[in-house]
């Protein structure tokens, strides 16, 4: 799987190296330069709540304030962002930290720039969770071994932290049977009896419940104390030819992830904006935290685990990958 990803981004590289190195002078344009332009970033994201701080902030003016003109480019995941920020096609990018870890074992050019999204902490009040049917027998985690559990996708961060919360509550997590099926689709596997349990985030979460299907383990909340789950990254070409406009950049997203945990309302009504959750659910749904730091004890659980589960060969450098 990570040789997929390393293919994925060979060709692109290239490109990267031949159009030029850390030697070169910052783009005339660039963030804090003269002339007094916006410089034009793109930013890839992924249509979902964890994003949304981002969206206000280009709404309150806190890039454009320090010198960046936003484009926010929406994908389906990390399999897509990351190869598109290492090719220099999108500037910065928004990932989940093992996807992030997977992608720096691999010697991919990555450094992470902003916080993204982290956990609430709190037990049964958290944006992702795994749910399961009233009468499937599922009341904790540890009832969740021998069992079939729907992730997005295999060995990343939704079947490392469920494993990990099932482990701590004394279950065995290698008995763990994980199927792969897309968020939209898991509350009706729920009901038709496909698969036991499933791990879901917001808005599925709240999707899921009102169907009838109930929280059953809050696995960020077990895996670390306010787990930090995704960051904002930019390539390492990228950081040292625009070292102002990465500056400006992690200070907006600053502003903005502050902006956001002060504001839910503002949060809920831009969602309408860049997804189509409806209304009724995105006043519903539990609204993860957004802090300005990174959490990097819980960046480095995410790690261990990793290597544990087998995910990685060994843990990669996370004074190269954090800020």
């Amino acid at each position: 799987m990570r040789r997929t990803v390393a293919a994925l981004v060979a060709a692109p590289l290239l490109l990267v190296t031949a159009c030029g190195g850390s030697d070169e002078e910052p783009d005339a344009g660039a963030a804090g330069g003269g002339g007094g332009e916006l410089e034009q970033v793109s930013v890839g994201v992924i249509p979902i709540v964890d994003v949304s701080p981002i969206y206000l902030g280009q709404q309150q003016g806190f890039f454009e304030d320090c010198g960046l003109d936003l484009t926010l480019e929406t994908g389906q995941g990390g399999a897509a962002i990351v190869p598109a920020v290492v090719s220099g096609q999108s500037q910065f990018g928004f990932s989940n930290i093992t996807s992030l870890l997977l992608a720096a074992s691999e010697g991919l050019p990555l450094q992470v720039v902003a916080n993204g999204v982290a956990s609430t902490g709190e037990q049964g009040a958290d944006f992702g969770a795994v749910v399961a049917s009233p009468d499937s027998g599922i009341t904790g985690p540890a009832d969740l071994a021998g069992r079939t559990v729907a992730v997005n996708t295999l060995n990343n961060i939704g079947t490392t932290t469920v494993r990990e919360s099932v482990r701590a509550a004394g279950g065995d997590p290698d008995s763990v049977d994980f199927v792969e099926l897309p968020f939209p689709e898991m509350a009706a596997a729920l009901q038709q009896g496909n698969v036991d349990a499933a791990w879901v985030v917001e808005p599925f979460v709240a999707v899921a419940t009102d169907a009838g299907a109930q929280v059953v383990a809050s696995n960020f909340v077990d895996t670390a104390d306010d787990l930090t789950v995704a960051a904002y990254f930019t390539s390492e070409q990228y950081a040292q030819v625009n070292p102002e406009a990465v500056e400006c950049f992690s200070d907006a997203m600053a502003q903005s992830l502050e902006y956001a945990q002060e504001n839910p309302d503002a949060v809920r009504e831009i969602l309408g904006e860049y997804t189509q959750i409806d209304p009724a659910i995105a006043e519903a749904m539990t609204l993860p935290a957004w802090p300005a730091e990174i959490n990097r004890d819980s960046v480095q659980t995410l790690s261990d685990l990793a290597v544990e589960d087998g995910l990685l060969d060994e843990a990669p450098d996370l004074d190269a990958l954090l800020p």
